[in-house]
């Protein structure tokens, strides 16, 4: 690589001989090294006389979108949100990284995903509305009723495990040609948690690939409720949760803890009333169970064996603080869905 000095050298014994050869000549005697080639020592000359330098100029870049054409697409973006890059970009006839790139970097837009949420019907709102006004009032006569709350719940586990592609990315220089082979009806186990502000009950797996009013009634009286009694030597009574499942409304399973708990569990048909299509407000549903899933498949599930014992240790990983944060959370969500009138909380 010749440096400045050698390439404006070999400008000037051009000009002064107007001939290549014996510039290289000069070259290989002054510099000891092979001479650059007969393109390469012209190409100096004409950046000499087109610039005044031998020196390799800054690349101008790409040009810059005119303000015309950011103002174009950002009248297309407030006319149609849900118009795609490259409709949008055939629409405005300018390239679709242009319009990518404007969108990003100029307007400071970002793509955000479609929910999907539980259809709520009038009637559900006003039995959220009431639910979250309840709940808050208690929580006004006193300021540590929510730590004495348990909220429980159930999820499925599949050996083959869950994939969101959308979310899922590699990062490599090469393909990495990673795969996940799905398969229906794959072995899977049912597990049982609860929480509280200070402490994860459980987990409990089934053994039944169904859970019914009976199955979920025994797991109670001989599982739940002894754990729940040495809570409540330790720090007093507690409010059990749960939520509307078929399982939970059985006419067995609603006098066991009617006997258990008396006034104090909340539920379908219970003493205090769960509004149905309502996971966004316990915590097992909008953080616990996903934050469990994401730690269990982090590892590929060898079999159904390997899939229990990953399960157990994740939920048992889960550290109180993250608890604590929790719960306020969803105090905070009973607060929202009293000043929405039971609105979609993840709306807001």
């Amino acid at each position: 690589m010749a440096t400045p000095q050698q390439k404006a050298q070999c400008v000037i014994w051009l000009i002064e001989t107007n001939s290549v050869v014996t510039v290289q000549r000069n070259f290989r005697r002054s510099y000891g090294v092979d001479p650059p080639t007969d393109k390469t020592i012209r190409q100096w000359l004409s950046a000499f006389k087109e610039t005044g330098s031998v020196l390799k100029q800054k690349s101008p870049g790409r040009p810059r979108v005119s303000q015309e054409n950011v103002d174009r697409i950002r009248a297309s973006c407030t006319r149609s949100p849900k118009k795609s890059l490259t409709r949008r970009s055939l629409e405005l006839g300018l390239p679709r990284s242009t319009v990518h790139k404007v969108i990003r970097k100029r307007l400071r837009l970002t793509a955000y995903k479609i929910q999907l949420l539980h259809h709520i019907k009038p009637a559900d709102k006003v039995k959220r509305f009431d639910f979250s006004v309840s709940m808050l009032d208690k929580i006004d006569e006193d300021n540590d009723f929510l730590k004495s709350v348990v909220f429980s719940d159930e999820a499925t586990f599949h050996v083959n495990g869950t994939l969101n592609r959308h979310n899922c990315r590699i990062w490599g220089s090469q393909p990495p040609h990673e795969f996940i082979e799905y398969e229906r009806d794959t072995p899977k186990v049912n597990v049982w948690c609860a929480l509280m502000h200070d402490r994860v009950i459980g987990p409990f797996i089934f053994a039944e690939r169904t859970i019914n009013g009976d199955v979920y009634c025994d797991m109670l009286e001989e599982y739940v409720y002894p754990q729940l009694d040495d809570i409540e030597a330790e720090k007093g009574l507690v409010y059990f949760q749960q939520d509307g499942a078929p399982p939970h409304f059985s006419l067995r399973v609603r006098e066991s803890l009617d006997a258990r708990f008396g006034n104090r569990w909340i539920g379908r048909e219970g003493p205090i009333p769960w509004p149905p299509r309502s996971p966004d407000m316990t915590p097992l549903d909008f953080f616990f169970w996903g934050h469990i899933k994401n730690l269990v498949y982090a590892e590929k599930i060898r079999d159904v064996r390997h899939l229990r014992e990953r399960i157990v240790n994740c939920v048992a990983s889960v550290p109180p603080d993250m608890l604590a944060r929790t719960w306020g959370e969803v105090e905070y969500r009973f607060d929202v869905c009293r000043a929405t009138n039971g609105a979609h909380i993840e709306l807001y």
